[in-house]
């Protein structure tokens, strides 16, 4: 519900397009909710809007995933979720592994070694899938898209970088970030 006022209140401050983050807010309950919050931003503001969870599901098809591991923050019905949510989009969850966390204020106990090391395990555990997606927008992981690709062999996409790659584009940006991976 304070989604409409504070579209309006970026639009009034000059914003020109506007982009909804947090990644399983977007997804959690399916693509039509998604799509429903980008209308309310929409209609709120007057200006273009995306999600976070466009931008997964963009940078996914622009790098030709078809089938996706998946290395999350959630607990098991988060990733359920988000595994309904990628097959809405004609893509398979080869595996969907969590680490559990339920606080958003544990994301940050989370390190970036932690998460090169965690996806790397959830890569290996599923040797069919063409890329793979870390899923949390809390996490910081622009700086360890490079490295993971070159430990996994496949493009990563993750939630903040592609979220506001998908953000930047809505302005007519390229939204690209040479050296911080495949698609970037």
């Amino acid at each position: 519900e304070r989604i409409p006022a504070a579209a309006k209140k970026l639009a009034a401050m000059g914003a020109e397009a506007i982009e909804l983050t947090g990644t399983s807010l977007t997804f959690y309950k399916g693509e039509a909710y998604n799509q429903q919050l980008r209308k309310i931003v929409t209609e709120a503001s007057g200006l273009r809007a995306t999600t976070m969870s466009n931008g997964v599901i963009e940078g996914l098809k622009a790098v030709g995933a078809n089938k996706v591991a998946v290395a999350t923050a959630y607990n098991d019905e988060v990733n359920d979720r988000l595994r309904a949510f990628l097959k809405e989009h004609g893509l398979t969850a080869v595996v969907v592994k969590g680490l559990g966390i339920e606080a958003i204020k544990d994301v940050d106990n989370v390190t970036q070694k932690d998460l090169i090391e965690f996806g790397a395990r959830v890569r290996a555990s599923a040797p069919e899938a063409d890329s793979l997606l870390v899923s949390c927008g809390g996490f910081r992981t622009l700086e360890i898209i490079a490295p993971l690709e070159a430990k996994t062999g496949v493009p990563v996409i993750s939630s903040m970088p592609h979220g506001l790659w998908a953000g930047a584009r809505l302005v007519g940006l390229s939204g690209a970030a040479p050296g911080y991976g495949t698609l970037l």
